[in-house]
Order: C-alpha cells, then sequence, then structure tokens
C-alpha cells in the first residue's frame, strides 16, 4: 500500500523534510483563539466539502499542540478572551 504525504507527515518515523511544508506567521492572538475554537469544536459537526478539510483541520490542531514556537495549548480563560478581543476589534463587519 502507497505511503501518502499525510501518512508521512503524522508518522513518527519519517521527517519533515520528506514532506512539502509552508510555514506561516500568525499573530498570537490569532493562534490562541483558532487552537481554542479547534479544541471545542466537533470536527464531525464543521460542514465540509471534502474529507481532506476536515483532516487539514485535525492536523492544525496537532501542529498548534506539539509544533508551535509558543505554547498557546496552557493559554487562561483570560488570555484567550484578551486575544478573542483583539481579534476581533476593528473588524468592521
Amino acid at each position: 500500500m502507497e505511503t501518502t504525504w499525510h501518512d508521512a507527515l503524522m508518522n513518527a518515523d519519517e521527517s519533515w523534510e520528506s514532506v512539502p511544508t509552508v510555514n506561516v506567521r500568525l499573530w498570537r492572538a490569532d493562534a490562541i483563539v483558532l487552537f481554542d475554537w479547534l479544541m471545542s469544536t466537533d470536527l464531525n459537526a464543521v460542514t465540509i466539502t471534502h474529507p481532506a478539510q476536515k483532516q487539514a483541520l485535525a492536523d492544525l490542531l496537532s501542529r498548534f499542540e506539539w509544533a508551535c514556537d509558543v505554547d498557546i495549548t496552557e493559554s487562561t480563560a483570560e488570555e484567550i478572551a484578551a486575544a478573542q478581543e483583539e481579534v476581533a476589534k476593528d473588524m468592521g463587519w
């Protein structure tokens, strides 16, 4: 059976160099808001048009948990609320 890029990515024996990656810089507040949302969301209830979308969200959550250069997994309720306020201010919609 052929190994998919996702299998290679999630396999601890595979190095990141073997899988094409993209680096994205996020504001810390955005990362906290996204992580909190992903942790509290039932991905089975999220409207998707392709199963890969749900998997990509799960992969993003995983990356926040173990590969983020700032530990956002330990954010307090106060930090989450402050991040939500920061991200939501001046949205204009």
